[in-house]
C-alpha cells in the first residue's frame, strides 16, 4: 500500500492543509529517499523521508500508511524519527530560545525611537 507524499505529510500533522503540504514538497523541502520528490510520488512502508519545516530538520521512516488524518497519537504511530534529528532540532530550538531572551526588551509598545534602537544591529560599548 502507498499513498502520495502530500497526503502523508497532511495525514501525519505535519501540515494543517494539504495545500501546504504541497507547497513544501515544490519547493524542495521535502525529499524522499534522499531525493527530492514531486507531490504526487508514492510513499510507502520502508521508505525515509526528510522535511525541512520552518528551518527545523526532520529526518523519519514511514512505518505506516494511515488510512484517514487522525488523532496526533494515530499519526505519530505512522513514522519513526531518527534520535539524532530529533537532538539536532532541540538544539536549534535551544539556540533560537537563547537568541530572543539576549534581545533587549520594553516596557510597553516601543514607540517610534525605541523600535528603531531595538532594529538596530547590537553594537557593546567600547
Amino acid at each position: 500500500m502507498s499513498l502520495r507524499v502530500d497526503k502523508w505529510l497532511y495525514y501525519c500533522r505535519f501540515f494543517k492543509t494539504r495545500v501546504k503540504a504541497t507547497a513544501a514538497v515544490d519547493g524542495g523541502h521535502v525529499k524522499v529517499n534522499g531525493e527530492r520528490s514531486a507531490p504526487g510520488r508514492r510513499v510507502s512502508c520502508g521508505d525515509h523521508i526528510d522535511l525541512v519545516k520552518e528551518r527545523l530538520p526532520y529526518s523519519m521512516e514511514v512505518v505506516a500508511i494511515p488510512a484517514r488524518r487522525g488523532p496526533a497519537t494515530e499519526a505519530q504511530s505512522c513514522y519513526r524519527e531518527d534520535e539524532d534529528s530529533v537532538r539536532e532540532r532541540e538544539d536549534q530550538v535551544a539556540v533560537l530560545r537563547q537568541d530572543r531572551l539576549s534581545m533587549p526588551t520594553t516596557k510597553g509598545r516601543p514607540d517610534k525611537h525605541t523600535r528603531r534602537k531595538l532594529i538596530r544591529p547590537f553594537r557593546p560599548e567600547s
